[in-house]
């Protein structure tokens, strides 16, 4: 078994990539095994959920929860990436920004909630012909991706404000808080709201709050010198499976036969939409199980290792 394994819940802070904060992770852990479920943007703070060791091969059932997000849109202007990271270059007219009132922007809102069609934003990591979107367009092409069927179920407006930038342009600012299907993008929800208003609009403050079943609950901070910190609490794999599937309970000559890859036999299972459970014996994950012809066995990669005892 992997010396160093369990699941890592990181608040992450503004300024790094969800890459940095692995290349941290491994020096603060001592080890190279370790990955990410879904990515958060430079300026993005909040949830990232780590795996190491085993948990690597956990992340695959984590990636497509939905999410919840806060963050903050701002209506009078835009950006080539629809975010804070470039600076504005198309703004709105004085008059058309000042038609923008609450009611307008709820309903923005509401029409953009639901099962939706979102072109991402071109400055994604979408991959284009084998070529990441934003290489593209930092190469200086001309890129429009497809719209994809995304669903946002929740797309609450909080407070509303009027400001200004440094150059006296106007800008209303507004507080929102976003749950949506894997894939959505939140700067896209920004540009999208601040077109359907006549006004444009770009996003300046993200922040995820959850990522399926792991919220800020169980983040810690990641810290700034990690050869000098003292090793972070993983959480169990047991644990962490039993968020994200439904579990199994494994007797002893069970679980040592999913151990050695053999098939098993179970009597009964509890429904599971996704088609894989947690197989759990004595608290701990012996398996992510797969049913096969009527059978069950491990999950590729997922499985303790054989250990002889069968």
């Amino acid at each position: 078994m992997d010396p160093i394994t369990g699941m890592l819940i990181i608040d992450k802070p503004q300024g790094i990539t969800s890459h940095g904060v692995v290349s941290r992770v491994r020096k603060w852990c001592g080890t190279r095994k370790v990955g990410h479920a879904g990515t958060l943007d430079p300026m993005a703070t909040g949830v990232l959920v780590l795996g190491l060791g085993r948990g690597t091969k956990l992340l695959t059932y984590i990636v497509g929860a939905d999410k919840t997000y806060t963050a903050t849109i701002r209506l009078g202007s835009s950006t080539p990436t629809d975010d804070a990271d470039s600076a504005p270059d198309l703004f709105a007219d004085p008059a058309d920004l000042a038609g923008v009132t609450e009611e307008r922007v709820r309903a923005g809102a509401q029409r953009l909630t639901g099962d939706i069609e979102q072109v991402p934003s071109a400055v994604s990591a979408i991959k284009v012909d084998g070529v990441r979107s934003y290489a593209r367009v930092r190469a200086g092409e001309q890129v429009e991706l497809r719209a994809r069927p995304v669903t946002v179920s929740a797309f609450a407006v909080g407070p509303i404000r009027a400001g200004e930038d440094a150059a006296g342009r106007g800008h209303v600012d507004v507080d929102v808080e976003v749950t949506c299907s894997s894939g959505t993008y939140i700067r896209a929800l920004a540009r999208d709201l601040g077109r359907d208003l006549g006004v444009h609009g770009h996003l300046v403050a993200l922040r995820r709050t959850r990522v399926g079943a792991f919220d800020l609950s169980g983040a810690v901070e990641l810290p700034q010198d990690p050869a000098t910190a003292a090793p972070p609490d993983l959480m169990p794999l047991a644990e962490a499976a039993a968020r994200v599937l439904p579990v199994v309970d494994l007797d002893r000559e069970t679980a040592s036969a999913l151990m050695q890859g053999k098939f098993v036999d179970l009597a009964a299972v509890p429904p599971a939409p996704g088609g894989h459970w947690a197989g759990i014996a004595g608290g701990e994950l012996i398996a992510v199980l797969e049913r096969r012809a009527g059978r069950f066995k491990s999950a590729t990669g997922i499985a303790v290792p054989g250990r002889g005892d069968g």
